[in-house]
């Protein structure tokens, strides 16, 4: 009897022992983390702070006054409506669309919370360096154009919104009428790589044929050529229109030098015409990037689906003339326009 009782006290020492064994097994070499204690709340999600962080990647194409512009209202938008909550990664493609796919890429690799692109090639390359991550153009003139969208509705949809610096094109051609109704030829100067260039270039120049005008294009590549291509223009014309171009906004002191004194430019947007032009119809660059920046705080916040959102145009447009430049045509402003500052 004793011998049983000792057997069966040795059997239950060992079952002990070997569900202890098996319990240290699965703490030290199971996958799945301990749960916390009964009575205590598991760690919170961000334990960095109660408010949200965002990291929003901005590619700008090239450096002048119109695209730093959209650039800064856009930066001050967020800065604004969400106060220490953004961190801006800012690359520059120094006009070179290569750059332009390399930043986006690059964003995606960081997995930014949403890419600001200002500029049509900045635009496009986002847009083809991922369908995930929000995109928000700037500084674009035409979604549809950029896009090859036919029968635009306003909305590109999927992951990309924007604003618009497009000002009314046959407004500018009107433009060209009031100041110089007896010129007869008209040269159209603008990038051959820009989509929104030609785009423009295309329909001022159906208005101002309509007007009477003969009208003769004028493209060049990259700002290698521009000089060459600008002498060409300035020999054959009476008045030169630029769109809103950003290789010529790069290469106002090249295009000026031919010009000034010898022939009007009318342009696009206000840099370019503060650098070589003469009148334009401007819109506020920094405002359609404040726009950008508020569409992107509520992208950001979970307000707004971006799919959905369409695209936002500037709220006015402004008659605008260079006085330097017509003093030295001895040119003076019809009534309505403001002097550049």
């Amino acid at each position: 009897m004793m011998k049983k009782k000792i057997l069966a006290l040795l059997l239950t020492a060992l079952m002990v022992m070997s569900l202890a064994a098996c319990g240290g097994n699965a703490d030290q070499g199971g996958d799945a983390p301990a749960a916390p204690a009964q009575n205590e709340p598991a760690a919170p999600a961000d334990a960095g702070g109660d408010a949200a962080t965002y990291v929003v990647g901005i590619s700008q194409l090239v450096t002048h006054d119109a695209l730093d512009a959209a650039t800064q209202g856009f930066q001050d938008a967020l800065n604004e409506l969400l106060p220490g909550q953004v961190k801006f990664d800012y690359q520059n493609a120094a006009n070179d669309p290569a750059n332009c796919a390399t930043i986006a890429n690059s964003f995606v690799t960081k997995g930014v919370d949403l890419i600001m692109a200002n500029a049509t090639p900045a635009l496009q390359a986002a847009a083809t360096a991922t369908a995930d991550i929000p995109i928000l153009g700037t500084s674009v003139t035409e979604y549809g154009v950029a896009f090859g969208i036919e029968n635009f509705s306003g909305t590109v949809g999927g992951n990309v919104s924007g604003t618009s610096d497009l000002a009314p094109l046959d407004q500018q051609a009107a433009m060209i009428q009031e100041w110089y109704p007896d010129a007869r030829n008209i040269g159209l100067l603008y990038c051959s790589n820009e989509a929104n260039s030609l785009y423009q270039v295309t329909t001022v120049q159906g208005y101002l044929e309509k007007m009477g005008y003969t009208c003769t294009a004028y493209p060049f590549a990259d700002s290698n050529d521009i000089a060459a291509v600008c002498q060409n223009a300035v020999d054959n014309s009476d008045v030169l229109y630029i769109p809103t171009d950003n290789t010529a906004a790069s290469s106002c002191p090249i295009i000026d030098s031919i010009c000034h004194g010898s022939i009007p430019v009318f342009c696009g947007e206000e840099g370019i015409c503060a650098g070589c032009g003469v009148a334009t119809l401007s819109i506020s660059y920094y405002d359609i990037g404040y726009k950008t920046g508020e569409m992107a705080a509520q992208i950001l916040t979970g307000e707004a689906d971006i799919s959905t959102m369409p695209i936002e145009y500037a709220p006015e447009f402004v008659k605008k003339y260079n006085p330097p430049m017509c003093e030295a045509l001895g040119v003076t402003a019809p009534e309505g326009y403001e002097a550049i500052a």
